[in-house]
């Protein structure tokens, strides 16, 4: 992708200026022309977006300018690799074949520019004042055809939306259904303009089809074409004229108006002008891609997000679509059912197979034949729906990606790095993009803060979905439904972007063939991960290289030092199922790495990490209970985040008061390791994790937990107690640190085998902007947690793991801002205290395994839903409770 490519190279040019001028010493000069030719290059890219899938010279323009940035960014790095250790002089003669000589970097980049020139440089073969950029204007665009037949499902939604439409309101009521492309939001809006109810209700009905290249005169004739005839004279009305005609028509009496398509909350505001507000009969009926179209026009009622269809639903859509009626062969049901599966309940998915299933192989009525045929496209429908001859999908999905900003392009093709159906953990997520460069700094806002920004935005715009959030409410896990992934795959493959390519098995070997890998620059491969590595790849272009496969995938001693050997230039490689026995020499050379995951069976992380300056993210997860490093992360400046799963030993501290500084992530740290000459170096953390002996480090024998306070800026922390090999009753904790010993901000705390009485709680209450606190397994044990007054006054969040308590006396002024309460494995709780109902803003109650105090949280469920009625807010609290009484 040529924006993101030009948006690296531009970083890590302005980034080896800074820090590494002299490993390119010989060539500066050079490098500081071509960073300003990119910054042209930027400019260009930013302002073309739109016009490039419609303007086959311009897809052109930008194919040689991504051609021309990946060379400049190879030379530069494969350049920067060797100059940064002379010993690389024969890692790099296996790379490339030839060194890369210092003399030879200055005529490489010489000869960059010139393409640049030719490229850019003359304005005779770009009038960029011609090309309307930006958005473009408008274009002609058809409205979609509202199916009337074969509508299957959304009877509850529309049963809903319909109360919503009939109800007796104050003002003009604003509805909206939001969802992903190709969920049928204009189908259920169709349905609902035809409801017997709707007809009834609604004498004045309009529908106008809004698109993302609308003009508001056309949607305010379209509106006025229903009351009056639309003269010469009316044309030649001004916007406002027309607004104000409108609303004229519309203040006086019953309406529905329906508008189908409306991108963003700027396009509501410029279209609302000409409704009424004052009319309390008036409805309008918005559907949108966007969940901030639908916050912004109805801010009294949440935008009705629309479920996909049920298992059933999709089999009974596409037997409509087949035969016409909800009858199947029984030869065919199987394979139809496995057809449905892989749209993943998606209705234009599984109308575009039905069709496909209709024109290819429905002629014949040999049965056998239709079977075989039918078989075919089990085993790959995602191809045939490329296949499409009216490529519907892509059609569909290419309508949100052409509309996404700049800086979200790159963010959303990444996702088809993962694989198909698979929970993408976020943290992982924003690291990775933060690695790949798609994540530019803003003053006053942290990168990882900006990039969860960009990842509440792709949801917002329905291309992710949360599948999971943590306690405060931040997305914990998302999904990318496969339809989208697709979109992903094909946008960004080696023919249109050549910007990432999924490896999978075929009959012949790989798909595409492992010979091509030396083309790409993002590789993800999720399954066969022994024989692609065996086959010995061979990806000096390659920058990132990841792997989600289900399983574990031990690296024979032969194939140990592959990966570094295969791909010499990687930024990015996440390769957790593959388990190292040994650390391969070669992995130090890979001086571009910026992220980092590491599965290993040793104890000792070597000094010679030290050599990897570049590292942003690095995560070890090792066998051993214990992780001594040895590298010396306090030189390695560009560190923000260190994550073990280990009881970790860091190395001591440098004399330089700036190393460290930019760790953000540590743990799971040592006691040991907790000293006063750490915490001054690491003294911008936000998150740390101890993991060993709690009782040494709070008693000062071992480490200082005094030290802690000396973090300003943390914000989260865990103590894991582990005593191991000793059992963890014997690790028990006497007290807890007085409140002014824990860092001032500190909003998440998690506890884990503390065993500590439930009277020292009251610690943790006085903690002054405490917002989580998670007591895991047996962190507090006893059989009375008697709350105290004046303690958890912003408690937001409470969970309580395996605990031997029975009785929990509180009241809601005791947690008055609790808003989320889990209660796991709390088998002998008697009850939940019945005065949490009183707290105004708590919404879910969680019980797992906490079977005795089920009948007190359905009392708790029932207030809060009384309450709830009496504020019209209905189905705001939610309680769940596993497992179900029988």
């Amino acid at each position: 992708m040529a924006d993101a490519a030009v948006e690296f190279l531009l970083d890590n040019l302005q980034q080896l200026l800074i820090y590494h001028t002299h490993l390119i010493s010989d060539a500066k000069n050079q490098v500081e022309k071509l960073e300003s030719d990119l910054r042209l290059f930027k400019a260009f890219l930013r302002d073309s977006t739109k016009k490039r899938r419609k303007d086959e010279s311009l897809r052109e323009l930008v194919r040689q300018i991504r051609d021309v940035v990946y060379e400049a960014e190879d030379i530069i790095d494969a350049f920067v690799t060797q100059a940064a250790e002379s010993k690389s002089k024969s890692y790099f003669l296996r790379a490339f074949q030839t060194p890369v000589k210092l003399h030879g970097i200055a005529v490489d980049i010489e000869r960059v520019g010139v393409k640049v020139k030719d490229i850019y440089g003359d304005k005779n073969r770009i009038d960029f004042a011609s090309l309307n950029v930006g958005d473009g204007g408008p274009e002609e665009s058809e409205p979609p055809t509202v199916r009337q037949e074969n509508v299957v499902g959304f009877e509850d939604e529309a049963e809903k939306l319909i109360g919503y439409l009939t109800q007796e309101t104050t003002q003009l009521d604003v509805v909206s259904i939001i969802g992903m492309p190709g969920l049928g939001k204009t189908t259920l809006a169709g349905k609902i303009f035809r409801d017997p109810a709707i007809l009834y209700e609604f004498p004045t009905r309009i529908w106008v089809y809004v698109s993302q290249d609308f003009t508001r005169k056309n949607i305010f004739l379209a509106i006025l074409r229903e009351f009056t005839r639309i003269d010469e004279e009316m044309y030649h009305k001004s916007d406002q004229e027309l607004a104000r005609l409108v609303a004229s028509h519309l203040e006086r009496g019953k309406f529905l108006l329906v508008m189908d398509d409306v991108w963003t909350a700027e396009d509501w505001e410029k279209l609302q002008i000409a409704l009424p507000k004052s009319n309390k009969m008036g409805k309008v009926l918005i559907t949108s891609r966007h969940v901030e179209v639908g916050q912004y026009a109805n801010k009294n009622r949440l935008p009705h997000m629309l479920r996909f269809l049920t298992q059933d639903e999709s089999w009974l859509l596409l037997q409509l679509e087949v035969f016409g009626k909800p009858e199947c062969p029984p030869e065919l049901e199987v394979l139809g059912k496995l057809i449905v599966d892989q749209c993943d309940r998606l209705p234009l998915a599984i109308v575009v197979i039905g069709g496909i299933l209709v024109k290819k192989f429905s002629a014949s009525d040999d049965i056998s034949a239709k079977r075989n045929a039918w078989t075919k496209v089990s085993n790959s429908v995602s191809t045939y729906l490329s296949e499409d001859p009216g490529r519907r999908m892509e059609k569909i999905i290419a309508l949100s990606y052409d509309k996404l900003p700049y800086h979200l392009r790159a963010c959303f093709l990444y996702l088809g790095m993962f694989p198909e159906d698979f929970e993408i953990p976020v943290w992982k997520l924003i690291r990775m993009w933060i690695a790949e460069g798609f994540i530019q700094e803003k003053s006053g806002i942290s990168l990882e803060e900006t990039a969860e920004n960009y990842l509440e935005d792709l949801i917002n715009r329905n291309l992710l979905r949360v599948e999971k959030r943590r306690s405060d409410g931040r997305v914990k896990t998302c999904r990318i439904h496969d339809m989208l992934r697709d979109f992903c795959i094909k946008e960004a493959g080696n023919e249109r972007e050549n910007f990432l390519q999924e490896m999978k098995r075929s009959s012949d070997g790989f798909e595409p063939s492992v010979a091509e890998v030396q083309k790409f620059r993002r590789l993800c491969i999720h399954s066969s991960i022994l024989s692609f590595i065996s086959a010995r790849p061979y990806g000096p272009r390659v920058r990132s290289f990841v792997c989600f496969s289900k399983e574990e995938v031990a690296l024979p001693t032969e194939n140990v030092a592959a990966i570094p050997a295969a791909f010499k230039l990687l930024r990015v490689l996440e390769v957790k199922p593959i388990k190292f026995t040994k650390i391969p020499s070669d992995l130090y050379q890979l001086v571009h790495l910026r992220y980092l995951t590491l599965s290993i069976n040793l104890a000792i992380l070597p000094a010679a990490f030290s050599k990897l300056w570049n590292i942003q993210t690095l995560v070890v997860d090792t066998t051993s209970r214990t992780l001594e490093i040895k590298a010396d992360i306090w030189k390695m400046i560009q560190l923000r985040h260190l994550k073990t799963n280990a009881s970790t030993t860091l190395p001591k501290t440098g004399k330089s008061s700036k190393e460290g500084e930019r760790l953000r992530t540590l743990g799971t740290i040592s006691p040991q390791s907790c000293t006063e000459e750490v915490f001054e170096r690491a003294r911008n953390l936000k998150k740390l994790g101890i993991r060993g002996r709690l009782a040494m480090l709070i008693d000062g024998k071992s480490g200082s937990f005094d030290s802690l306070g000396k973090l300003e800026n943390l914000e989260k922390l865990k103590l894991l107690n582990d005593v191991f090999p000793s059992p963890p009753s014997e690790g028990q904790l006497r007290s807890l640190p007085p409140p002014y010993k824990f860092p001032r901000k500190l909003k998440s705390l998690t506890l884990s085998d503390t065993f500590l009485d439930w009277s020292h709680i009251s610690t943790l209450g006085l903690l002054e902007n405490l917002e989580v606190l998670k007591l895991n397994d047996k962190s507090f044990m006893g059989k009375c947690w008697q709350a105290a007054d004046g303690g958890f006054r912003r408690l937001e969040v409470l969970h309580i793991g395996r605990t031997d308590l029975v009785f929990w006396v509180a009241s809601a002024h005791h947690f008055p801002r609790l808003r989320r309460l889990e209660l796991h494995n709390c088998e002998e709780l008697k009850e939940v205290p019945i005065g949490l109902a009183e707290i105004e803003n708590f919404q879910v109650l969680d019980l797992y395994r906490t079977k005795f105090a089920a009948a007190s949280a359905k009392k708790i469920g029932d207030a809060k839903k009384k309450k709830e009625e009496q504020n019209g807010k209905v189905g705001a609290f939610k309680l769940s409770i596993f497992p179900l009484e029988e």
